[in-house]
C-alpha cells in the first residue's frame, strides 16, 4: 500500500474546476494537483495560483499520456463524459467525472466492466454522499427516527435564462434540468432509503430550446411516493424533507451548503418537537477527493460506486420514458 499522494490532472478549465475542484484537489489530505489540459494560457493561471509547479498540456490525450498523472477529473461537458472516462481508463489513469457520468445507464453498464477490467477507481462525482449531513440523514432514516417513510419531497432550483451559452441551456452538450440537478433529488433519495423506484407515476416537463427547464415529477418506491421539482427558470430553492408516521426529517441547504446556506437537518416529532443538528464548514468536494484518494491508496471501498450511479441514470431514463421525450 502507497502512502505518496494521488497525482491529480484535470481535462479542462471549467469554471466549477478552477472554482470548487481545483481547490478540493489542492486541500484534501492525500491528494496533489499535478496537470491541467487547456488550449488557454490564460485559463491556466488560477490553477497555477494554487499549484505554481503545475504542468500545463495543450490537449486531453497529452495529459492522458502523462506518466505523471496518476487520476484524472473530467468536468468536461455532460455529452463527453464516457467518452473521456474510456480514453483515461485505457490511459492507465483512475477517473472522477462530474455527473452526470452517461446519458443513459446502459453506458455505465460499459464503464462498469472497463473499471472491473482494469482494476482502477472509476467513480462519478457526486459529492453530497461523502457530506455528514446526508450520512447522518440516512443513519437517522435508518435508526427508525421518522418511523414508517411515507413521503419524500424535493426541489433544486436556480435562474441562467440570462446565460444561453451555457452549456446548461445545450442540448448538444447534454444540458437541462433534470441531467444537470435532478441527480441530486433523486440520488439523494435513493442514498438515504437504499429503495429503487418501481414506476414514475408522471412527469411534467417544459421545454426550451431541446432542453427541460422546468420538471415535476412523481414516483412510487416501494415503500412511500416521490414528489420533486427541478428548473433553470426560477429563484435558487433547495430542500428535502422525508415525511415518516412518526416525524419528519428536514434538510436545508442539501445540494451546495457552501453557497447556499448552512447544512442543517431538522427533526419535528412528537407534540411538535423540533431539534436541529448542523454541519457548518464542511467541504463535500474536499471530503469526496479524499475518498477517492484512499479508495485508491488503501483499497477502500468507494462511497458512490458506478452501481449507485447507474440506479440514478436508470430512473432518469425512466422520466424521459413517461414523458415521451429525450432532451435534444
Amino acid at each position: 500500500m502507497s502512502t505518496d499522494p494521488v497525482r491529480w490532472g484535470i481535462l479542462g478549465a471549467a469554471k466549477f474546476a478552477r472554482e470548487q475542484m481545483a481547490p478540493a484537489i489542492h486541500l484534501a489530505r492525500g491528494a496533489e494537483l499535478v496537470a491541467l489540459a487547456t488550449s488557454s494560457s490564460d485559463k491556466a493561471a488560477p490553477f497555477r495560483a494554487l499549484q505554481p509547479r503545475l504542468n500545463v498540456h495543450y490537449s486531453y490525450d497529452a495529459l492522458l499520456a502523462d506518466p505523471e498523472v496518476d487520476a484524472v477529473y473530467i468536468p468536461l461537458p455532460n455529452t463527453l463524459h464516457v467518452e473521456w472516462t474510456k480514453k483515461a481508463i485505457a490511459a492507465g489513469k483512475h477517473v472522477l467525472c462530474e455527473k452526470p457520468i452517461a446519458m443513459r445507464a446502459s453506458e455505465i453498464d460499459e464503464l462498469i466492466a472497463l473499471r472491473d477490467e482494469s482494476g482502477l477507481v472509476v467513480a462519478e462525482a457526486f459529492m453530497i454522499v461523502h457530506h455528514p449531513q446526508w450520512q447522518r440523514a440516512r443513519e437517522l432514516y435508518r435508526e427508525g427516527a421518522i418511523g414508517r417513510l411515507r413521503q419524500v419531497d424535493g426541489f433544486f432550483s436556480y435562474d441562467n435564462r440570462a446565460d444561453p451559452g451555457n452549456i446548461r441551456n445545450r442540448p448538444d452538450t447534454g444540458g437541462g434540468s433534470i441531467p444537470d440537478i435532478g441527480v441530486y433529488t433523486m440520488g439523494s433519495t435513493r442514498f438515504v432509503t437504499g429503495e429503487e423506484p418501481q414506476e414514475i407515476l408522471s412527469a411534467r416537463i417544459e421545454w426550451e430550446g431541446g432542453v427541460d427547464v422546468f420538471a415535476s415529477l412523481t414516483a412510487a418506491f416501494p415503500s412511500f411516493h416521490f414528489s420533486a421539482g427541478t428548473s433553470m427558470r426560477m429563484h435558487p430553492r433547495q430542500v428535502m424533507t422525508f415525511h415518516g408516521e412518526e416525524g419528519v426529517m428536514r434538510l436545508t441547504a442539501p445540494f451546495n451548503p457552501l453557497v447556499f446556506g448552512q447544512a442543517e437537518i431538522e427533526l419535528h416529532r412528537g407534540n411538535l418537537t423540533v431539534t436541529t443538528e448542523r454541519f457548518p464548514g464542511a467541504n463535500h468536494y474536499v471530503l469526496q477527493v479524499e475518498a477517492f484518494c484512499r479508495s485508491v491508496r488503501e483499497g477502500k471501498p468507494y462511497p458512490c460506486p458506478l452501481e449507485f450511479s447507474r440506479g440514478t441514470q436508470a430512473m432518469i431514463d425512466m422520466v424521459w420514458e413517461k414523458a415521451g421525450r429525450r432532451p435534444g
